[in-house]
């Protein structure tokens, strides 16, 4: 399947030589089946119409959706064209642009950084998804949605993060707070990069040393994008 991944961010300069970049991760979280096709949005890049692919996913990103760079307006409008004509999973920042797009509000929390291990319920189930019961994946974020668009349904969130997946109920959507592409060490690195910001970075960066259901949440994406599961 074609996908194209809509970059909004890069990791640090420094660590890209270990880790590489998003679409990198992407390529490797989701697996052969997909051939992948990368923009930089930040760039200005963007696909010539919705049509172009299937499928889109939106990376996480440094920036605030409500933040004032001359490339989140056109996303916006970009993933509002996109509504209903493909497939679109958002994560972190994705999950959260995503949000504004469709009519929801995102700020940054009052509750602070959501970074290490996160763990979230499972508050409803869909057929691609394999029936956990709750999943732990990496997470580093300061922002959330506070008001989730109409049509979006939580099917896993916590007390810290209520909105933390959401599925559309109106067109074929998928959005997550937490980040399934992110290898622990690279969430360990990550921290190392922003220990002078964080809250407890050792306990956040020994967390990730607990097993993690990463793999589980990339077959959510891999079926949901293949399946285009809605309902």
């Amino acid at each position: 399947m074609r996908i194209a991944i809509l970059e909004t961010g890069k990791p640090p300069a420094d660590l890209q030589p270990r880790f590489g970049d998003y679409p990198i991760m992407f390529r490797d979280l989701l697996g052969p089946e997909f051939d992948v096709v990368s923009f930089d949005v930040e760039a200005g890049e963007l696909p010539e119409s919705p049509e172009a692919f299937p499928a889109y996913l939106v990376t996480g990103s440094p920036a605030g959706v409500y933040e004032d760079h001359p490339w989140i307006e056109p996303l916006k409008a970009f993933l509002r064209a996109a509504k209903g004509k493909a497939r679109i999973v958002g994560i972190c920042f994705g999950h959260q642009i995503m949000a504004e797009a469709f009519g929801g509000r995102v700020e940054k929390s009052e509750r602070g950084w959501g970074v290490g291990l996160q763990t979230l319920e499972v508050r409803a189930k869909r057929a691609f998804m394999n029936g956990e019961m709750s999943v732990s994946v990496p997470a580093s974020h300061q922002d959330q949605i506070v008001v989730p668009p109409p049509g979006a349904e939580v099917l896993a969130g916590s007390d810290f993060s209520p909105y933390g997946v959401l599925h559309y109920t109106d067109q074929p959507a998928l959005s997550m707070q937490f980040h399934p592409e992110f290898a622990p060490a690279y969430a360990k690195a990550l921290i190392d990069t922003r220990r002078d910001r964080l809250p407890r970075p050792d306990e956040a960066s020994a967390s990730l040393d607990r097993p993690n259901d990463r793999a589980a949440v990339g077959l959510w994406i891999c079926r949901f994008l293949l399946e285009g599961e809605i309902a």
